[in-house]
């Protein structure tokens, strides 16, 4: 998991493509800034959890904001919110 900031574009670009290569099952990527760029986390930007979950060597993409629950492979008990997440950054 990375939570991001100004280095934003290491987490969105180079783990990402990192991290697929590797074989990494899961790998959360936490904007609660919303500094990533619109191709990444929407517009209007907002703050968002996104995941990529790999499947057949490629990484899939599910995005989480506000109240949206969370839904990961590696923790399926997992009963969290977008916005639970949000919280605890003081937003």
């Amino acid at each position: 998991m990375e939570v991001s900031s100004t280095n934003w574009r290491d987490d969105y670009l180079y783990k990402l493509a990192e991290y697929e290569a590797l074989g990494i099952l899961e790998y959360w990527i936490v904007d609660y800034l919303a500094v990533g760029a619109t191709r990444y986390i929407g517009s209007p930007k907002t703050p968002t959890v996104s995941i990529y979950t790999l499947v057949n060597g490629e990484y899939q993409l599910q995005q989480f904001q506000g109240s949206d629950r969370i839904l990961s492979t590696t923790f399926p008990a997992l009963t969290l919110t977008a916005a639970a997440i949000f919280q605890a950054f003081g937003l």
